[in-house]
């Protein structure tokens, strides 16, 4: 049987990183210059995770709830290469604790894989990947032509799930999440700026002290004041209160020491330009007061519109199922047969990119505990995706497509607690200048229960495309199997 779903989805939260010591609708904000010609360039444009400099996006899908060797909850990460041909799943990269330079052996409860993050860190002109492990480690893979270095180095930074240009130097910095040192220390974030030794020591590091009861949550890393240098928001919470999330710009002096904003509060998101003004939107979940009703709750997606300042205070839409132009309807959980379902968690996974090219950044919305229609039955949890598209009026659910596996030409079937959508990507794989979708379900079944599994669906003239869909699950990539819940972390 499954692991109750409860305890899965709660297991995503768990971060790892080094304990450091710490010394609504209105008026639309006044467009950018060169706006037009500035949102055609950057609509939702992201760093390109390209190991080997080929042109082709690939892909990091982590397990780290997966048992290694028997060791159990070990982890373990997944490289795909992209190709012209989309993902090479037949020559994959598989990284354990055990790599050549790192921390040493397999343990229990490593949970490798269960941080993330890609850039150029060393500034050599090739992606690398930073690999978070318990406790408290930091791995590195450099990138090379010849793909990730197969010796991996300590890195003394801690991962952070936020990469950028924080200072507009050309250089990728790395945002950390920080706790505390001791008993009654603060925590907080810190912020790296590159270039980095193959060590891991920054170019120069500073941190800024949070409060423990304001927890921070996630780290979210764009531009959106369109100054070309990109800023910081930051989601917080305390036990099962949802605090406001703040923002904290990037200047040619690093990032701000003090939140110049806050604004409502919010699980994930991503920063890119819907609606081609030159300012980056903030596009995440609006997860009201509480972090403890996420799970069931069916799903709301919030815009805070970019503006010179940063995001608007007024200017800002929501976006559900329930929405004109969406797919579905919006449902919460409930009890069926005796056992509890999740809400749909419209908007659990969000990303951006310009999938149609008409210049404005498009969002793939991960709706992991949508029900789905299969077999004439209503399959609970199956899961599913939808991308709405950007336009000048913003982000609506004009032309909005949804996908489930049920889908006609989606590979596989939709399944109780698949949990399809769990994590989305847009990158462009096959190298054709129209970026494709990732989706992972971590709770699918293959040869094994809850093995995981990932699907890519190919960018086309318009959107995206039902043919050539590339799936696959551990046993494609010759990968430990049972329980893997591969796809339960997507490399950004």
């Amino acid at each position: 049987m499954r692991r109750t779903l409860i305890a899965a989805v709660a297991a995503v939260a768990v971060a790892v990183a080094a304990p450091l010591p710490l010394a609504a609708s209105g008026t639309a904000s006044a467009a950018a210059p060169n706006a037009a010609k500035s949102a055609a360039k950057n609509a939702g444009k992201a760093p390109v995770t390209d190991f080997n400099k080929d042109g082709y996006a690939d892909l990091v899908l982590a397990a780290p709830r997966s048992d290694v060797d028997g060791k159990q909850e070990a982890g373990y990460a997944a490289v795909v290469y992209g190709s012209k041909n989309g993902p090479d799943r037949a020559h994959p990269r598989l990284v354990d604790r055990s790599v050549a330079g790192g921390p040493g052996e397999v343990t229990d409860y490593g949970n490798f894989g269960d941080e993330l993050a890609t850039g150029d860190f060393d500034a050599d002109g090739y992606t690398d990947l930073l690999i978070g492990t318990n406790p408290f480690v930091t791995v590195a893979l450099w990138g090379s032509a010849d793909g990730l270095s197969r010796a991996a180095t300590t890195f003394k930074t801690p991962v952070g799930p936020g990469t950028g240009d924080l200072n507009g130097d050309g250089r990728v910095d790395l945002v950390s999440k920080v706790y505390p040192s001791g008993e009654g220390g603060e925590g907080g974030i810190l912020a790296a700026y590159g270039p980095f030794t193959r060590d891991g020591e920054p170019a120069k590091r500073t941190s800024i002290a949070i409060p423990n009861s304001d927890q921070t949550d996630d780290i979210i890393v764009g531009d959106v004041t369109g100054d070309g240098i990109d800023d910081v928001i930051t989601n917080h919470s305390y036990e099962e209160d949802a605090y406001g999330s703040r923002f904290w710009p990037g200047s040619k002096n690093g990032l701000a020491q003090r939140h110049t904003r806050t604004l409502k509060s919010s699980e994930g998101g991503t920063v890119a330009d819907v609606d081609g003004d030159g300012y980056g939107d903030f596009v995440t979940r609006d997860n009201g007061s509480s972090n403890d009703d996420n799970y069931y709750e069916a799903g709301t997606v919030r815009v805070d519109y970019g503006s010179k300042n940063g995001p608007a205070a007024t200017r800002t839409a929501k976006i559900t199922q329930n929405t004109p132009g969406v797919p579905g309807v919006s449902e919460k959980g409930g009890y069926v047969d005796g056992e509890y379902h999740s809400g749909d968690q419209f908007g659990a996974a969000l990303s951006a990119a310009d999938v149609n090219g008409d210049g404005y950044a498009d969002i793939a919305v991960g709706v992991p505990g949508e029900d789905v229609q299969a077999g004439g039955k209503n399959v609970l949890d199956a899961g599913g995706v939808v991308l709405l598209k950007g336009g000048r009026p913003g982000l609506t659910g004009a032309g909005a497509k949804a996908f489930t596996q049920s889908t006609p030409k989606v590979p596989g079937a939709s399944e109780r607690d698949d949990q399809f959508g769990r994590r989305v990507k847009l990158a462009d794989v096959n190298g054709d200048k129209k970026p494709d979708l990732a989706v992972t379900a971590p709770f699918e079944d293959g040869a094994a229960v809850d093995s995981g599994a990932a699907w890519v669906f190919r960018g086309a003239t318009g959107g995206l495309s039902t043919s050539g869909i590339a799936s696959f699950g551990p046993a494609a990539l010759g990968a430990p199997e049972k329980g893997a819940e591969l796809g339960r972390r997507l490399g950004r």
